[in-house]
């Protein structure tokens, strides 16, 4: 699999409904139907390999295979190839599941093409909304709708998935961590405790486009310059509450060099461990781009494209699991999750893999061996105390 969407120092480009995700799906299809695990997609695109019969009460493991532009090997694919090794050991020892074990692939979790992030979960779970996922657009214009038709898939039937949510007893996520909280525990293993809350904003920029050479700077409505503005007052607002917040992704209209932009889209991120920090800090964010547009007669528009409240992994099944793992550390983290999404729905829980130097969303991300099999080893463990106990 490593090398699906590999772009070299570049890192992983493996954006939903593209023929390289469609690769991604048959590497998931091949690994099932190797094991004699029945495979299924659903009506949101969510991939499924079970061991046994579908049915309420299943133990459900796995994660996500998309990447961010730029993206790192782990992130995804290591919970999903750390879930069916693990249904390997367990088979090696013997174990005969009570329940049945489920490996899941959810589509679109990062969100990279289309804007919003754990599209196959959101939808599954009903937090979204199909008409406004099928409307969902990438940058070429396609719409979510006509990339899935495009690679065979039915829009039409995306969803709350009743009968799917049903047969979810528990669901444990694997992931590398996305910061440096185990490195500095000495921990190759840890259990996630919360998710902080988070969303995207669309931040849209409405000036003029003009000639670069012969517009006077009296009468230039530049939309760069109040964009610039925000995200300078997006760093202030970020350290001064506490929080963070990124402007990751930019589009500028026409993007010509001796050519005043007409228009800027870009998007922002923002998360903290509290629901009223994020919202102060966009309310400031917002506030600070609105005075900057009216300062150089640009239109500052704000649009809330996607919202997770905090996640809480609480209760019985983080501190059962914990408990099968001897006790390991219990941290948050800022990332989001399908887990995350999952957890207003069914009892979920996470486990997180060692990074020694926190970095992710990027080539440089990195596990080491020992603790990639640490993590296999601690969710073998966790399926079997689920499943059999």
């Amino acid at each position: 699999m490593s090398r699906v969407g590999d772009e070299g120092a570049r890192g992983y480009r493996r954006f939903a409904w593209t023929p390289v995700d469609l690769a991604l799906r048959t590497w998931f299809r091949e690994q099932a139907e190797a094991r004699g695990m029945d495979c299924e997609q659903d009506r949101n695109g969510n991939l499924w390999a079970w061991w046994g019969t579908p049915g309420p009460g299943a133990v459900v493991t796995g994660s996500h295979l998309d990447s961010v532009p730029g993206g790192g090997a782990f992130d995804g694919p290591l919970g999903v190839v750390s879930a069916f090794l693990a249904v390997d050991l367990l088979r090696e020892r013997g174990v005969v599941p009570e329940r049945p074990i489920a490996v899941v692939n959810f589509a679109d979790e990062e969100g990279a093409r289309f804007g919003v992030a754990c599209v196959g979960s959101r939808l599954l779970a009903g937090v979204l909304a199909p008409d406004a996922a099928r409307a969902l657009r990438d940058a070429d214009g396609v719409t979510l709708a006509e990339a899935m038709r495009a690679a065979g898939a039915d829009p039409g039937a995306l969803g709350r998935d009743e009968e799917a949510l049903a047969r979810i007893g528990a669901f444990v996520e694997l992931h590398i961590e996305q910061g440096r909280g185990l490195a500095g525990l000495d921990a190759p293993v840890g259990v996630a405790s919360a998710i902080w809350p988070h969303g995207r904003w669309r931040c849209t920029f409405h000036g003029e486009g003009n000639h670069a050479g012969t517009t006077l700077l009296a009468d230039r409505r530049d939309p760069m310059l109040p964009f610039a503005s925000a995200v300078l007052a997006t760093r202030q607002a970020a350290e001064r509450l506490g929080a963070v917040a990124t402007f990751g992704k930019v589009l500028v209209d026409p993007n010509g060099t001796n050519a005043i932009a007409s228009r800027v889209d870009a998007w922002l991120d923002g998360r903290a461990p509290d629901s009223a920090t994020v919202r102060k800090m966009v309310e400031e964010i917002t506030g600070a781009a609105e005075a900057a547009g009216a300062g150089h007669g640009v239109r500052v528009e704000v649009v809330e494209e996607s919202w997770t409240p905090v996640v809480e992994f609480g209760g019985e099944l983080r501190d059962r699991v914990a408990a099968t793992l001897g006790g390991v550390p219990a941290l948050p983290t800022g990332a989001g999750h399908d887990a995350g999404i999952l957890s207003a729905y069914v009892p979920s829980a996470m486990l997180f893999v060692r990074n020694p130097t926190g970095t992710s969303h990027s080539p440089a991300e990195h596990a080491e061996p020992a603790d990639c099999v640490a993590g296999i080893l601690a969710l073998t463990a966790a399926l079997e105390d689920l499943a059999c106990g």
